[in-house]
C-alpha cells in the first residue's frame, strides 16, 4: 500500500512541491491536502490584480478543483488543522477528525502582522494577505470614500493602487523615509512616489501610527492618529506592515522553531519524517516573503520526498537564495536585487533620464556586480541578475555595463538581452523558467502567442514582471512570423483588445447588447467580467442613445439599486439638490421620510446634498417615490455619472461676488443631471476668484472674474489634490454651457470607462481638449449638439421608475458585488 503524504496548506509553494512531486513520482504517495481556506489553490501574487479589479477571483485560480481530481488528490478546503501527534503520526483537524501519515508537509505560510494598538479592536480594520481579503476590501470600497493604509513596501503600495483604481481615496503612512526602503534607495523611492500621487495616492512618510480612531459608528474604524499627534479620518485602514511565519502549529507540535520553522538544506524539520516549505520557514537564519525562494524550496522538497526512505541519504539541497524585487502596478516598471543603499566599498554606476522617468543603478565591488536598481526601465532585469546570482566579472564591459546587454553586445536593441543570455539564465524568477526552457517549449510545440507561452512554460504567469523578456524570447524564436504586441493595454483578461479598439469596433457596429458586441468581437469568456461589463455597457449607451437599452446585469450593484449600499446592508439614498438650493417643500419631504421609516443618520455632504443613511433595501422604493412626490430626483451619489454642481452664494448676497455663481450652479445641474460618464463627473461654480465652492479642484469650476468666467478642468479633490488647468475664459453664462456642454460630451466620448478628467487629460493633454472645445468652433458646436440629444432621449430619474428595483445580475458577475441578492 502506497505511503500517505500530507501537506497543510495549499499556498504556492504547496502547490509547486506537488507539480515537482508528481512530475518525478506520481503513484508513490496517496496525498491528501488540507486547507484553512475554502478556495481552491490561487496565485496569491496577483492579489492585488484582483483588488484593483483588474482579474476577478476565478482568473487567478491556479490549481481548480478539477486537477485535484485528475490527479487523484484528496483536497480538503475550509479545514483548519489544529494538532499535528508526532508520535502517533497522526494530524487532528478543528472538526475532530484525524488523519494518519508517513510524511508530512508543512507550507502554513505566514500571517500579516497586526499593529497592536489602542482600538485594534475596531471593525474596518484589514490586513491584504488573501482572497477574504480582498473580498472585505472590495466591499468596503464599493460604499467608503477614505482608506489609510499603513506600509509603504511592496504589498502596501499594491493594496493603495488597487484601492485607488476602486474609486477612493488612499493615503499611506510609511515610518521611514522613503517607499519600499528595503529594495529602493531614496532617489528611487521619491521617483515611485511622484509616480504614485499622479495617480491620486497621498504618502505621509517618517510617521508613526499610535493609535486607531473610533468613528461616527459606535465600534468601528474612522482613522488614526500618529506619534506627533496629528489625526487622519478614513472609513476603512489596511495594514501592510509585514509578516510573521505562521510557525504556531509546528511549535505547539515540538518541532524546533525560530522565528519559523527551522529546516535543514533538504527542507527536513528537527522531525525527518516532516517537511516544512514556505514563508513559515526559517532556512540558514532567513525567511523569505517572495515567491521565487518559496518555489526553489518547494523543488528541493519535492525531489527528496521521490527518493526518500530508498537512498542513503537525500540528494537534493537548498542553500538559500538570492532575490529580487518587482512592483505589481500597472505601469511602474521597478526591479531591485543585491544590494541597493550604496557604502563607501562599492563604486556606483547611475543612469537618470528625469524626463522620461529612468533611474538605473549599478553597485560593483571587486569586480563583479553587487547590487541592481532599475527603475522606469527594466527590461534588462534578467541579464543583471544573472550577472549578479554568477558573480560574472565584469571587467571589460565596465564602461558599456549600464546601457544593458544590447550595447555591451554590440547587438543593437533588437533582441540584445534575449539573445546575451545564456540557455540556463533563468528569465522567471517566480517559476524557475529558464531562456532554454521557453525556446523550447516554443520550438516543440509551436507557440505562437505569449498566452501559449504562460500555458505552456509559466513563464510570466505569476508577477508578471518578465513579461517584457518573455516576449522579446518569442518574437527572437519567431523572427518576422512574430505577432505585434498590441498598442494599448487589454481592456481585461476576457479580450486582448483595449478600451479605444472596443469603442471604435462600437461605432462601426450598432451592437445591440453587451452579449453581441463580446460575441461579435471574440471575447474569450462568452459572459465576460466585471471589468468588461460595465466598460461595454457604457460605450453602447454613449455611442446609441435612446436607441440602446441599459443592461441591469452589467452594472454594480450600487448603479443597480441607485443608492450606496454600506456595511451593514443597508442604502445611502442621496437626493439631489440643485446647485446646493432647497426649500422649505424639501426639507420638510425629507424629515417626514426620515420619521416613517427610521432612518438612523441624517448628514449633510461635501457636496451641498442631505446624506440619508441607513435605508432598509426594502424601504428603497417607498421612499423614492415621497421624495419623488416633494420634486426631489435622484443625486446619482452612486453611479459613474454627473455627481454635484457646488456653488457659493455669488453676487446675489456676498459683497464679494462678481458673477450669480448659485443661478449659473443650478442652471448646469439643471441641464447636466442625469448623464452617464465614463466616471464621476464633480461641478463647482465659484463667484469670485476667493472661490470658497473650490471650482479649482473639480472636474469642471467655474469661476467668476470681474471681465466673466474662467472655465477650469481636470481638476481633483482627492488624497491627491490636483488643480485644475485653464481650459478658456468667456464673458456670458451662456458660453459657459456651451463650453461645458461641449468638454463633458469629449470627455464621454473619448475616456476610457473608470478615467476621471484628470487622468484623461494626463493621457491626451490639455491642448487636444481646447483644440476640439475652444478653438474648432465647429467641432464644439457638433459636441453641444451630440450631448443635447444624449438628453433629451435617454435621460430619466430611476427613482420614478414604477418597476422599483432591477433584476439581479448573473452569478458570473456576482463576486465584486454583495454576496446578498439585492431584489425587492
Amino acid at each position: 500500500m502506497n505511503e500517505t503524504l500530507v501537506i497543510i496548506g495549499n499556498g504556492p509553494a504547496a502547490m509547486r512541491c506537488l507539480e515537482s512531486l508528481l512530475e518525478r513520482e506520481p503513484d508513490r504517495y496517496r496525498i491528501l491536502v488540507f486547507s484553512a481556506e475554502p478556495h481552491p489553490a490561487y496565485n496569491r501574487i496577483l492579489l492585488s490584480s484582483v483588488l484593483a479589479a483588474e482579474k476577478a477571483p476565478e482568473h487567478i485560480v491556479t490549481h481548480d478543483w478539477d486537477w485535484f481530481e485528475r490527479n487523484r488528490i484528496e483536497f480538503f478546503p475550509g479545514t483548519r488543522i489544529d494538532f499535528i501527534n508526532r508520535e502517533h503520526g497522526e494530524i487532528r483537524c478543528q472538526d475532530g477528525r484525524v488523519f494518519a501519515y508517513d510524511r508530512l508537509v508543512i507550507a502554513t505560510g505566514s500571517s500579516p502582522i497586526m499593529l497592536d494598538l489602542p482600538g485594534s479592536d475596531l471593525d474596518g480594520i484589514y490586513g491584504f494577505r488573501d482572497l477574504d481579503d480582498v473580498d472585505a476590501l472590495a466591499r468596503e470600497a464599493e460604499s467608503g470614500e477614505h482608506a489609510i493604509v499603513i506600509g509603504g513596501g511592496l504589498l502596501g503600495l499594491e493594496a493603495a493602487a488597487g484601492l485607488r483604481l476602486r474609486g477612493i481615496d488612499v493615503t499611506v503612512v510609511h515610518l521611514c523615509d522613503w517607499l519600499m526602503e528595503q529594495q529602493l534607495d531614496p532617489r528611487a523611492g521619491e521617483m515611485l512616489q511622484r509616480v504614485m500621487e499622479d495617480r491620486g495616492i497621498r504618502f505621509m512618510l517618517s510617521a508613526r501610527t499610535c493609535a486607531y480612531l473610533e468613528g461616527v459608528q459606535p465600534g468601528r474604524v474612522g482613522g488614526i492618529r500618529l506619534a506627533d499627534g496629528r489625526e487622519l479620518h478614513a472609513d476603512l485602514v489596511v495594514v501592510a506592515v509585514g509578516i510573521r511565519p505562521a510557525a504556531g502549529l509546528a511549535r505547539a507540535a515540538g518541532l524546533e522553531c525560530n522565528r519559523g520553522i527551522l529546516t535543514n538544506d533538504a527542507m527536513q524539520t528537527s522531525d525527518p519524517d516532516i517537511f516544512a516549505v514556505g514563508e513559515c520557514v526559517e532556512h540558514r537564519g532567513r525567511s523569505y516573503g517572495l515567491v521565487a525562494p518559496l518555489f526553489e524550496m518547494a523543488r528541493t522538497c519535492a525531489a527528496n520526498l521521490a527518493v526518500i526512505g530508498e537512498v542513503p541519504e537525500l540528494p537534493a539541497a537548498y542553500e538559500g537564495s538570492l532575490v529580487s524585487a518587482r512592483l505589481k502596478v500597472s505601469g511602474v516598471d521597478l526591479f531591485s536585487a543585491g544590494i541597493v543603499q550604496d557604502g563607501p566599498e562599492h563604486e556606483v554606476i547611475t543612469l537618470v533620464d528625469e524626463n522620461l522617468g529612468i533611474y538605473k543603478k549599478l553597485l560593483v565591488k571587486d569586480g563583479k556586480l553587487v547590487g541592481v536598481l532599475l527603475y522606469g526601465d527594466a527590461f534588462d532585469a534578467s541579464w543583471y541578475f544573472q550577472l549578479l546570482a554568477d558573480e560574472t566579472p565584469i571587467g571589460p564591459m565596465r564602461d558599456k555595463l549600464i546601457f544593458g546587454a544590447a550595447f555591451v553586445n554590440g547587438e543593437g536593441e533588437t533582441h540584445g538581452a534575449a539573445l546575451s543570455l545564456p540557455d540556463e539564465a533563468e528569465v522567471c524568477g517566480c517559476n524557475g523558467v529558464c531562456k532554454g526552457a521557453i525556446m523550447g517549449a516554443i520550438a516543440a510545440k509551436g507557440l505562437q502567442s505569449l498566452e501559449e507561452v504562460r500555458a505552456h512554460t509559466k513563464a510570466s504567469a505569476s508577477c508578471g514582471g518578465c513579461t517584457p523578456q518573455v516576449e522579446e524570447l518569442l518574437a527572437l524564436a519567431l523572427g518576422p512570423a512574430a505577432p505585434k504586441q498590441p498598442s494599448e493595454k487589454p481592456v481585461c483578461a476576457c479580450t486582448e483588445m483595449g478600451h479605444d479598439q472596443v469603442r471604435e469596433e462600437i461605432a462601426a457596429n450598432e451592437f445591440a447588447s453587451v452579449e453581441q458586441a463580446m460575441a461579435v468581437l471574440g471575447w474569450k469568456n462568452p459572459e465576460g467580467c466585471a471589468r468588461c461589463r460595465p466598460a461595454i455597457n457604457y460605450y453602447l449607451l454613449c455611442r446609441q442613445p435612446g436607441r440602446y437599452r441599459d443592461d441591469p446585469a452589467s452594472r454594480f450593484v450600487n448603479e443597480r439599486v441607485h443608492a450606496n449600499i454600506q456595511k451593514d446592508g443597508t442604502f445611502s439614498v442621496i437626493p439631489r439638490m440643485f446647485g446646493g438650493i432647497t426649500s422649505a417643500k424639501e426639507l420638510r419631504a425629507l424629515a417626514d421620510v426620515v420619521d416613517k421609516f427610521a432612518i438612523p443618520t441624517v448628514k449633510v455632504t461635501g457636496g451641498q446634498r442631505i446624506d440619508l443613511l441607513g435605508v432598509r433595501k426594502e424601504d428603497l422604493p417607498l421612499v423614492w417615490k415621497d421624495l419623488n412626490d416633494a420634486g426631489m430626483v435622484s443625486g446619482h451619489a452612486y453611479g459613474k455619472a454627473v455627481r454635484t454642481v457646488k456653488t457659493c452664494v455669488g453676487s446675489e448676497w456676498c459683497r464679494f461676488g462678481v458673477g450669480d455663481s448659485t443661478a449659473l450652479g443650478v442652471r448646469l445641474e439643471r441641464e447636466l443631471w442625469g448623464s452617464w460618464t465614463p466616471h464621476k463627473v464633480k461641478l463647482a461654480v465659484s463667484g469670485c476668484p476667493r472661490n470658497c465652492a473650490e471650482a479649482t479642484i473639480k472636474d469642471i469650476g467655474v469661476v467668476a472674474v470681474e471681465s466673466g468666467w474662467e472655465i477650469h478642468v481636470g481638476g481633483n479633490g482627492g488624497t491627491k489634490v490636483r488643480a485644475t488647468e485653464l481650459l478658456t475664459k468667456v464673458k456670458t453664462a451662456d458660453e459657459v454651457m456651451d463650453i461645458v456642454f461641449a468638454f463633458l460630451q469629449l470627455y464621454r466620448e473619448e475616456a476610457r470607462y473608470g478615467e476621471r478628467t484628470a487622468g484623461w487629460l494626463m493621457r491626451v493633454g490639455l491642448e487636444f481638449a481646447k483644440e476640439r472645445v475652444v478653438t474648432d468652433r465647429v467641432s464644439r458646436e457638433l459636441l453641444c449638439e451630440r450631448f443635447r440629444e444624449s438628453q433629451a432621449v435617454s435621460r430619466s430619474d430611476p427613482w420614478s421608475s414604477e418597476t422599483g428595483l432591477p433584476a439581479q445580475a448573473p452569478e458570473s458577475f456576482v463576486p465584486l458585488e454583495t454576496p446578498e441578492p439585492l431584489i425587492v
